[in-house]
């Protein structure tokens, strides 16, 4: 495993407000997966490559994606952001009732639509995720080990400790008033009932999804002035406890493909050691240290962290073999 310390070598920062500006040239598409469609922006590239990019758990694709699409696609890499299915434009009923399965086989979907697409070669498509997602493409990576590159940004990667980890953050009396919400709407849901609806974020002692000293960001770093009124900021609880028992992490080591963990030591919403962990479970995976809590590569970070990623994007993607040779092998081991 490689370890980067950007902080280095700080590049100065724009500011979120100024990288949330998009550019004009993107389009609406969309792809199918078990009989419905998921809603996706198509950035076109100049050089052949495509980041598929999806938000956090139940953050759609224009608030956590943007910002990092449009410095991507700046650069010359094509994107395709999507929501996954129940969230934003994607179709699916009920709504924001999210389930684990159906997102990792949404990310299915949008690797072979991606494939699809105008000049992209199939060898150059690569992942990117963050929070909840970020997880979720350990286990997805693990599967497609022909991928160009996967970016997963403050993972959740799951866990006891993480677990643990987070819920300093919650009162006790709160977490039992979410798990009790979250078994009504699991029970409700069986019997055909709307699901029970819990705020993404909030203040510690309130049923909210996380409730960690991170959820004060939440607005300043992906919804800055209500940039994204749309953006429905529930989900149901039944959903929040599945991504509590959700394990990704456990399939780090079988991931064949290239790699990138960034990870931000005083997250508090996605345990680092357990994403750092990971990234050293991973054959020749590279690991990108940033200071800050889970949203410091949306802020202060933000600069840090693209000239991290646009690096390990053009090495793994524009300095790819040529059609039918085979990759090189991955690296192991860490460097200083």
């Amino acid at each position: 495993m490689n370890v980067t310390d950007p902080s280095s070598n700080p590049t100065p920062a724009t500011g979120p407000q100024a990288a949330t500006q998009m550019p004009a040239r993107r389009r609406a598409v969309r792809f199918t997966v078990d009989a419905t469609e998921c809603a996706a922006w198509h950035y076109p590239g100049t050089n052949g490559t495509c980041v598929i990019m999806a938000g956090g758990f139940a953050v759609t694709k224009e608030p956590g994606t943007d910002q990092f699409a449009r410095r991507f696609h700046e650069a010359g890499f094509g994107v395709l952001a999507f929501d996954y299915r129940g969230l934003g434009e994607s179709g699916g009923r009920p709504r924001q009732v999210l389930r684990i399965k159906e997102q990792l086989a949404d990310w299915d979907a949008a690797i072979t639509h991606a494939a699809t697409l105008p000049d992209v070669d199939p060898r150059r498509v690569a992942l990117w995720g963050f929070s909840a997602s970020g997880g979720h493409l350990l286990r997805v990576a693990a599967r497609h080990p022909r991928l160009g590159a996967v970016i997963a940004q403050t993972p959740n990667v799951g866990g006891l400790a993480a677990t643990l980890h987070t819920g300093r953050h919650q009162t006790p009396s709160a977490m039992l008033r979410f798990l009790g919400r979250a078994v009504l709407d699991t029970i409700g849901g069986l019997l055909g009932r709307p699901p029970l609806l819990v705020p993404l974020s909030g203040e510690p002692g309130t049923v909210a999804l996380i409730t960690t000293p991170d959820a004060a960001d939440t607005a300043r770093a992906l919804n800055p002035g209500n940039r994204y009124p749309d953006w429905l900021q529930e989900v149901a609880a039944g959903s929040g406890l599945r991504l509590a028992l959700h394990r990704p992490g456990r399939f780090a080591s079988r991931v064949r493909c290239p790699l990138l963990v960034l990870v931000c030591d005083k997250d508090r919403t996605a345990y680092p050691a357990g994403a750092v962990d990971a990234a050293r479970r991973t054959p020749g995976a590279e690991l990108v240290r940033l200071s800050g809590g889970h949203y410091a590569p949306f802020l202060d970070a933000h600069e840090q962290a693209v000239d991290a990623q646009l690096s390990f994007l053009r090495r793994q993607l524009l300095q790819a073999p040529e059609p039918g040779a085979d990759r090189p092998a991955v690296r192991t081991g860490e460097a200083s």
